[in-house]
């Protein structure tokens, strides 16, 4: 598909306004029923071949968008050919009170997990349609939603088992901290990655989906 039909937008930004050139504040833009349930269609899709997808629920998908959208400095970024969604990655600011840090497999430092106000920023999904992959679309939706963040560092978490995922956010920069507990025997352990915000991040490439099973509480 030429990248003339190709667009990419931003809703909502850094203090949770508009971003991107829209209109409306981030939750009102954002929460419409057209909107989540483009959204969780989308998860659906993507999720439908990735062998982790047992782990997920996709009927939870709407509900936890709507709950998202709403908390101060929810980010969605969004991309369309053609009108069409063929990807999306959502994120927001971690809280001082987030329980992200817990549940893991072992202990970090307390200077890794203190969360003062605006240190962190959460990636919460990154997904590409299977058919418009490796156009480097995944890549642009991630420095999208990551462009001018005033935090520090940002963070995420993915199964062990998203090989694909996984090796592109280490070409991007990311690196592991820390492996989280498995909440029942059926799921799997996630590790949890950190990014230091404005360095260089490696070269363009995709990836198939970021999962976020447990979306690590309520951030």
């Amino acid at each position: 598909m030429p990248a003339s039909e190709l667009t990419l937008q931003l809703l909502g930004g850094p203090s949770g306004g508009p971003a991107g050139g829209l209109s409306g504040g981030a939750a009102g833009s954002l929460s419409g029923g057209e909107q989540a349930a483009e959204l969780e269609a989308l998860h659906a899709e993507v999720y439908r071949t990735l062998p982790y997808a047992g782990d997920l629920d996709p009927g939870r998908l709407a509900g936890r968008f709507g709950v998202q959208c709403r908390q101060p400095g929810f980010v969605l970024a969004v991309a369309r050919s053609g009108g069409y969604l063929i990807g999306c990655a959502t994120g927001l600011p971690l809280r001082p009170s987030t329980s992200w840090w817990r549940g893991l497999t072992a202990p970090l430092a307390d200077d890794v997990t203190a969360e003062p106000p605006g240190r962190t920023f959460a990636l919460l999904e990154l997904m590409v349609l299977a058919s418009w992959r490796r156009q480097g679309i995944g890549r642009s939706l991630h420095d999208l939603i990551l462009s001018a963040r005033p935090e520090e560092r940002a963070t995420l978490v993915v199964p062990q088992g998203a090989a694909a995922a996984q090796a592109a956010f280490q070409r991007w920069g990311w690196r592991k901290v820390a492996r989280t507990r498995s909440p029942s025997p059926q799921a799997r352990a996630c590790d949890l990655l950190v990014l230091d915000l404005g360095e260089d991040a490696g070269p363009a490439d995709d990836l198939p989906a970021l999962p976020a099973p447990d979306q690590r509480g309520d951030h």
